[in-house]
């Protein structure tokens, strides 16, 4: 099953849409400098209506472990996806305040990009065209690619299910794609889970 996750949620409604779609993750994104920035108490206001089920991802740029772990803990969030420039020895501060899983992002340009993700000690790796440029990266680079991965950048409901379809990634990750005039498109949103759903049992 390849799964979905709704990133760069910010409103009730938002969140409605997302039970009603019930995708496998939605994201809140704690970057101060995105257009879809929420601040901790708005996270918790949107977790509270978030169905049962779905497990809540925190974006973060290069934020101090402390501040992930504890919005970890108190269950704001259920998974950390970093964006920055966070290493190795983040990781490894990070793991020792929280067993929750982790997702590392990388910007993919090239095959090198490829390795260091494949390196990575996070517990899945992102796969993405730039931060939230909503353009697609070059996907064959991606054959021969060993471990799981989320698909993200360019993903749109009329290219989604060609993406599931040719690469099988674990997860794909969408934002600007379900977005209309800069806000989340509940039309769009169904498009989309329309189309990787539909893909399911192909090739498996």
């Amino acid at each position: 099953m390849i799964r979905i996750k709704f990133c760069g949620l910010s409103r009730p409604c938002d969140i409605e849409a997302a039970n009603e779609l019930h995708p496998d993750y939605i994201g809140f994104v704690f970057a101060e400098k995105s257009k879809r920035y929420v601040t901790p108490d708005e996270a918790r206001d949107l977790k509270k209506l978030l169905a049962e089920g779905i497990p809540a991802v925190g974006v973060f740029v290069n934020a101090q472990p402390e501040t992930v772990a504890g919005l970890l803990a108190e269950g704001t969030i259920d998974l950390a996806q970093l964006h920055g420039a966070e290493d190795a020895a983040y990781l490894q501060k990070l793991r020792k305040l929280t067993d929750c899983r982790i997702i590392q992002a990388y910007r993919i340009q090239s095959e090198a990009d490829l390795i260091t993700a494949e390196q990575s000690e996070a517990d899945y790796v992102l796969l993405d065209s730039g931060a939230g440029t909503g353009k697609a990266f070059d996907w064959t680079m991606l054959r021969g690619f060993s471990r799981p991965y989320f698909l993200a950048g360019g993903l749109t409901p009329e290219n989604a299910g060609r993406a599931v379809r040719t690469l099988r990634p674990y997860a794909v990750d969408v934002s600007s794609g379900i977005e209309t005039d800069g806000v989340k498109d509940r039309i769009k949103m169904a498009a989309f889970a329309a189309a990787v759903r539909s893909q399911e049992s192909v090739n498996e």
